[in-house]
């Protein structure tokens, strides 16, 4: 890695919102009414990404990094402008990735579980009232972050026990090992997780981890 943070720049078809994603590291993803706002959120993220860097022993690398450059601008889909996330492939993400990559990828996503974890085990139960997520608890907000990824999950053949949506911590040590071997599968065959690229899947998988983390932390009533 080098000190420059490659940023690519998706845009609704409006132009109502824009979603500025970090493609080297699956997770830093914000988005933003205007192109600008997404980068500069972006780059104000980057110390709170730091602690995921850290989780998967890349923390010098990453804080080596003092600029940050937009790389590609790609069209999003009408989710897009109206989510303000990531919803299309870029040019990045339709690249193929080497066995190392993949490893390094797959690190990443784990530390995002594992700081989404911590941040769900000392956060209050109640969370401060607000109009994201419709005034959702922690155990709210937790249910749908898993319940959704596990979703996506059955793109590369994951199902869990009867679809329902595992919460528990051997449940998901067991899951999100299945998830890793499957991703490690299909990238070793060739495959795409059904229309979806690995890389995508893998960094939105980490956005929506970390998304909703992010969300926690800053509800969080604990003194």
């Amino acid at each position: 890695m080098t000190n420059e943070l490659r940023v690519a720049l998706e845009s609704g078809p409006k132009g109502r919102k824009f979603a500025a994603v970090a493609p080297d590291f699956p997770g830093l993803e914000r988005g933003a009414k205007t192109a600008e706002a997404a980068v500069e959120k972006l780059r104000d993220y980057l110390p709170r990404y730091e602690k995921v860097a850290k989780l998967a022993k890349m923390n010098s690398d990453f804080s080596s990094i003092t600029e940050v450059n937009e790389v590609e601008r790609y069209l999003g889909t009408g989710s897009t402008d109206f989510w303000g996330i990531s919803f299309a492939f870029s040019s990045f993400d339709k690249q193929d990735m080497s066995s190392d990559q993949l490893v390094r990828e797959l690190t990443l996503m784990r530390a995002c579980w594992k700081f989404f974890d911590e941040v769900r085990a000392r956060a209050s139960a109640q969370m401060q009232s607000g109009p994201r997520g419709g005034g959702r608890d922690r155990d709210g907000i937790v249910r749908h972050t898993l319940a959704v990824e596990q979703d996506w999950a059955r793109k590369v053949g994951v199902h869990t026990r009867d679809g329902e949506v595992v919460l528990d911590v051997q449940g998901l040590k067991v899951y999100r090992d299945a998830y890793g071997k499957a991703i490690r599968t299909y990238h070793s065959e060739g495959r795409m997780a059904r229309t979806w690229p690995l890389r995508y899947l893998i960094r939105h998988t980490a956005f929506h981890t970390m998304d909703h983390a992010w969300e926690m932390e800053d509800k969080n009533l604990t003194a």
